[in-house]
């Protein structure tokens, strides 16, 4: 063997020894709650930059139109582990039969959800405040999505009753882009990348409620921890594969960590151009202005956990009525192994 192969087959030798010892080729299926959207931007990141595969997993990601459907996909058994909000582990918490299906959070992606109440400006009738909502039509990505439960905890919180409002399911990215600005809706719960569209486009825009910061957080919930995209999986998966969880979450907070030492202009080159809409530069701003709502640690504390109780139970009866035990809706072991 010349002096070049043998230096390449070392190198070989010695890289194969760097890598995790896991068995090549572990399947594991992510649907992401709209993968578009910034607050779910980690789990595709991770796919992007190689962080999956280095853990030896094979990830396949699917996308759908909100959380509740990728919630579904988890619960018919076509998904593995879910991209999404906490608060569905707590709703599936309080469902009679719980311990059946239980749901736990292993990994949390956001400091707090980057949520936007907006109003449409093609809106039926005047709204200037949330209390001006009873009769209109509110988009959500889909039904029972956690952008719903936003949406249901504003109402709640200015005395609207929830069937005073016709809810109407508009997906996110450029269907909820359109749909706002067409007036299919009179108001919409909506994310970044879109949102950031829709305002460079409609610079009066009024936006009714604002999460995408801390001061905004601390407004509509009144605090300044609240964890939303997550990874979560039914507690019997994570049990049967605490291995591969333990690896995906090794892959997610690489991934976080890896966003604090890069720009936005760095992640973004690094994310599918149909993420970015049709205007990349718009998209690039919108992510630095979300920078602040990632999570390095992957951590939920209980305090978070807490104040996302809180919240649901403003609108969801059957959290308000139910005895939870949050310390089993999330668990750090997995982000915290190494």
């Amino acid at each position: 063997m010349d002096r070049r192969r043998f230096l390449v087959a070392a190198a070989s030798t010695f890289g194969a020894c760097d890598r995790p010892t896991a068995p090549p080729g572990v399947n594991v299926r992510i649907a992401v709650g709209g993968s578009a959207q910034i607050v779910y931007l980690p789990t595709t990141l991770a796919e992007r930059l190689g962080h999956f595969r280095e853990q030896g997993l094979n990830v396949g990601l699917q996308d759908f139109p909100g959380g509740s459907k990728a919630l579904q996909a988890l619960l018919g058994g076509s998904a593995d582990v879910v991209s999404g909000f906490y608060d569905h582990t707590i709703q599936m918490a309080a469902k009679p039969g719980a311990e059946r299906r239980k749901l736990t959070a292993f990994v949390n992606m956001l400091r707090f959800p980057g949520l936007s109440l907006v109003v449409s400006p093609k809106a039926s009738k005047k709204i200037e405040r949330i209390d001006d909502l009873a009769g209109t039509r509110a988009g959500v990505t889909s039904p029972g999505s956690s952008t719903h439960f936003f949406l249901n905890y504003l109402l709640a919180k200015r005395s609207v009753p929830g069937d005073a409002v016709s809810v109407i399911g508009i997906g996110h990215a450029a269907a909820a882009l359109a749909a706002v600005e067409n007036g299919q809706v009179d108001v919409a719960v909506m994310t970044d990348p879109a949102l950031a569209e829709l305002q460079a486009r409609r610079p009066k825009l009024l936006v009714l409620a604002d999460t995408r910061t801390p001061e905004g957080v601390r407004g509509v919930f009144g605090t300044s921890e609240y964890p939303a995209s997550v990874l979560y999986a039914t507690a019997d998966w994570l049990r049967a594969n605490a291995d591969t969880a333990k690896r995906l979450a090794r892959a997610m907070r690489r991934t976080l960590t890896w966003m604090v030492g890069h720009t936005a202009d760095d992640i973004a080159a690094r994310m599918p151009s149909e993420h970015q809409g049709s205007d990349p530069a718009l998209y690039r701003q919108a992510l630095l202005a979300s920078m602040p709502i990632f999570n390095p640690s992957g951590a939920i504390t209980i305090e978070g956990a807490e104040a996302v109780k809180r919240v649901l139970s403003y609108s969801v009866p059957e959290v308000r009525d139910a005895t939870i035990d949050l310390k089993s809706t999330f668990t750090n072991e997995f982000v915290e192994a190494e």
